[in-house]
């Protein structure tokens, strides 16, 4: 009689095969996605560690650990992301949240009480984790999140619902170059927009090459010089015209670029304050500017 596959063989058949794959947090990845197909938390697949697994089940594990030995992020396997302590539907059509990006809400978090009512827009939306959140944590704000991926609206559109905000954020499929909002008439601007140099994307791991939108990281070609801040440029004018007096600008760029955002935002007289701002390493991560009152 053949023995039984259990748990604890499951995750240490899964963790084998991922560390011959060479992928990152080869144990991490086993125990979440052992738990993910039998539907336990982390912690069950201790307690239920001799637990025998059913063979559809099993296959089904086999199947997640063979396409994460192949570099897909788990984020997709899971079809979900965790972002400032909210869960996030993501799929391949938007970039899995990164940590980073939080700092974002917490920046505006610092600016505005959270009884305030405010306009804002997210420019680049992609899973509309930033849009989505700031709509949770300040229940009175009203804001657009714009992404011209219609996928990636999609995914946002969802995560709006999941979260019971759709009624205050608006998805729209537009260019963020465009004239979305009347002029002054928005508090807060926030964006993530693609900011990879082709250079840069051609050193970035194969999970970020094979299975993530390359148009969410690199500008589009044809937007001026190719290292990255083609959006940076089209941005700042853009966004100044758009912020009412007083108004602030918050968008996280990559960790080099420091000091080239901070001379194009600089370089708009309407801003009076450019302040680039630090990531928990230390790094230049993302800039917060106000226009003048």
């Amino acid at each position: 009689m053949t023995q039984a596959t259990t748990v604890r063989d499951c995750v240490a058949q899964a963790r084998a095969r991922l560390e011959q794959a060479g992928v990152d947090s080869p144990a991490l990845s086993a125990e979440i996605l052992t738990a993910h197909v039998l539907g336990m938390r982390r912690l069950d697949i201790l307690v239920h560690a001799d637990k025998a697994v059913a063979a559809p089940d099993l296959a089904r594990i086999q199947e997640c650990v063979e396409r994460r030995a192949a570099g897909e992020p788990v984020a997709y396997l899971l079809g979900e992301k965790e972002f400032f302590g909210y869960d996030f539907y993501v799929d391949r059509f938007t970039l899995v949240p990164r940590p980073e990006t939080e700092l974002l809400i917490e920046a505006v978090q610092s600016i505005f009480p959270r009884d305030a009512a405010f306009q804002f827009a997210d420019l680049g939306t992609g899973s509309g984790c930033i849009a989505v959140t700031l709509a949770l944590e300040f229940p009175r704000a009203q804001g657009c999140a714009l992404d011209l991926s219609e996928g990636a609206l999609a995914v946002a559109q969802k995560n709006a619902e999941r979260h019971g905000v759709a009624s205050r954020v608006e998805m729209r499929h537009a260019d963020f170059g465009s004239d979305f909002a009347p002029e002054a008439s928005l508090d807060l601007i926030v964006s993530n927009p693609p900011y990879v140099s082709e250079d840069e994307y051609a050193e970035v791991s194969v999970e970020v090459a094979n299975f993530e939108p390359k148009t969410a990281l690199v500008p589009a070609e044809g937007e001026g010089r190719s290292d990255g801040l083609e959006c940076v440029r089209r941005l700042a004018p853009h966004v100044a015209r758009l912020l009412r007096p007083g108004g602030w600008f918050l968008m996280e760029y990559g960790w080099k670029q420091g000091p080239a955002v901070a001379e194009i935002l600089g370089a708009v007289s309407e801003f009076q304050t450019v302040k680039i701002c630090k990531d928990l390493a230390g790094l230049d991560r993302y800039v917060v500017a106000q226009k003048r009152v």
